[in-house]
């Protein structure tokens, strides 16, 4: 599986953006998909996953109630709905896909995009 992230920019604290992930090959739906992010100087972290069929969700604390993972099997593609960005907030954001129920875990993902890049202003 290749992924391709895009969607991130500059934007001012309060804004939103929207992420997306476009996967090649065919078997998009059999995966996990996660995104990640990783600001200058820190390790990366977990952000959002979805399950294969996009029934399970997770997130982590600092995001829950402003970002939103969803992803379009017949499409091949992830997203992530930014929304009341926060400095805090700037990173690179990768997406990610596996095959394990550890969703949160980037240990247990297998395949990984470039990543692009999110700057929220203050």
């Amino acid at each position: 599986v290749q992924l391709q992230a895009s969607g991130g920019g500059l934007v001012q604290s309060g804004g939103s953006l929207r992420l997306s992930c476009a996967a090649s090959g065919r078997t998009f739906s059999r995966y996990a998909m996660g995104w990640f992010r990783q600001a200058p100087g820190q390790e990366r972290e977990f952000v959002a996953a979805v399950s294969w069929s996009g029934g399970v969700t997770a997130y982590v604390d600092s995001v829950k109630g402003r970002f939103t993972i969803s992803r379009d099997n017949a499409k091949n593609t992830l997203y992530l709905q930014m929304n009341s960005l926060k400095p805090e907030d700037t990173a690179v954001y990768y997406c990610a896909a596996g095959r394990s129920l550890q969703i949160r875990d980037e240990r247990t993902y297998e395949y990984w995009g470039q990543g692009t890049q999110v700057t929220v202003s203050s």
